[in-house]
Parts: C-alpha cells; sequence; structure tokens
C-alpha cells in the first residue's frame, strides 16, 4: 500500500502519526504542508482536508483526516508490534491517557489558537507563549498523576512497551519544551518520554529529522 503523509515536520499531529508509522515500520512518502505560509489553506489540501488541518494520510489515492482516527487505522489495519493493550480495561487506559493530551492540552496550544490570541485579544508573543506554558503544565501536573498508577518497563507508562500514550506524549513534550516549560517538574513523563525516544524507530520521527525542517 503507497502511504503518503501530509504533514508539517512540527505540527504535534504529524508527529504523532509518523511516530505510529515509524513503530509499525512502514513506508511513506512525506509531503510538507508549510503552515506558517499558509499551505493547509491551498486549495489543493483543502481538497483533501476540508478542515485546512493537517495531518492528512493518502493510502492508496484514499484520504484518511484526523490523528487519532489514523492511528486507530494503522493500528486495526497493522496489528504487529501494537500501540494498544490486549486487555480491555488497560485498552482504556492508554487511550484515557492519550485523550488527555489530544483533547485537552494540545487543541488549545497549536498554532491557529495562538494566533487567534494574538489577531484578536492583543497578546504579544510573550503573553501568547505563557498561554501555551499555562495549559501544558496544568495538562502535565494531572499526566503526572495519572503516570504514577501506571508503570511498565524501562520507563514506559504502561507494560508492553511504547504505547498509544507515548504515541501523544512525545510530541507534547516537544511542544512543552519549545514554550519554555519545566519538564523536571514531571519526572513521570520525561523518563517515559527519554524512554520512547531512545528507540532508533521513534527517534526518526523527531520533528528536527524531517526533510522539510526549518
Amino acid at each position: 500500500m503507497k502511504l503518503v503523509l501530509h504533514g508539517y515536520f512540527r505540527s504535534g499531529t504529524t508527529y504523532r502519526v509518523r511516530l505510529a508509522l515509524n513503530w509499525k515500520r512502514l513506508a511513506y512518502e512525506t509531503a510538507p504542508v508549510n503552515l506558517v505560509e499558509g499551505g493547509q489553506r491551498a486549495a489543493d489540501y483543502l481538497a483533501r482536508n476540508p478542515q485546512g488541518l493537517v495531518p492528512a494520510l493518502e493510502a492508496d489515492g484514499r484520504i484518511l483526516t484526523q490523528s487519532p482516527a489514523i492511528i486507530e487505522w494503522i493500528e486495526e489495519t497493522w496489528p504487529e508490534r501494537p500501540l494498544l493493550p490486549a486487555d480491555p480495561f488497560e485498552r482504556a487506559r492508554v487511550r484515557a491517557f492519550a485523550a488527555a493530551i489530544g483533547c485537552d492540552i494540545h487543541p488549545i496550544q497549536n498554532l491557529r489558537v495562538m494566533k487567534k490570541l494574538r489577531a484578536d485579544h492583543g497578546a504579544d508573543q510573550d503573553g501568547a507563549t505563557a498561554w501555551a506554558r499555562h495549559w501544558i503544565e496544568t495538562g502535565f501536573t494531572a499526566l503526572e498523576q495519572m503516570a504514577a498508577h501506571t508503570g511498565g518497563p524501562d520507563g514506559f507508562l504502561f507494560d508492553g512497551g511504547p504505547s498509544v500514550a507515548e504515541i501523544y506524549l512525545l510530541p507534547q513534550m516537544f511542544n512543552a519544551r519549545r514554550f519554555g516549560v519545566d519538564v523536571s517538574a514531571f519526572p513521570r513523563l520525561v523518563a517515559a518520554d527519554a524512554a520512547a525516544r531512545a528507540l532508533p524507530e521513534l527517534a526518526a520521527a523527531d520533528p528536527a529529522l524531517q526533510p522539510d525542517a526549518v
């Protein structure tokens, strides 16, 4: 199956999908969409994703959007090297951890929200950064407590190695560092992030290593 990932190197949602594809050892092409220059609003991209958001994954010409749906599809299509536990209760806990990031932290500190803060509410760059930092720190405080009740080998959040929890955590840790969050205040999250990034497949998804990195 030919896979083409349309996205932006620094986009957290695109980063998630890269991580999942890499963990499954799937070959894919990268089609950069420059969010800073407005590539997400170009007519050819809107034809793929009318929301004008990244990523979009092209699979033999068919298009999937929204990173949670894409990652679930990847997991269901290639069940080897699973990213979700077999036990339904543990699977729900992994999904809850991911949703705390995907639903409650990431959306309110992404690029379009930051632009709106500056355009409509008079926030300067420092103010927008402080906004992002506040919501990341608030979310990480809860995640650190959630992670205290989980525990897999070698620092991972759940048994069995990296899971969808790490797939969501790594991009959010990347953003946390970008916005100046003192991540040392969250040692459990730092340990899981380090354990996952030590794996070659996941390390290769790092934003700095992507062809459109600037």
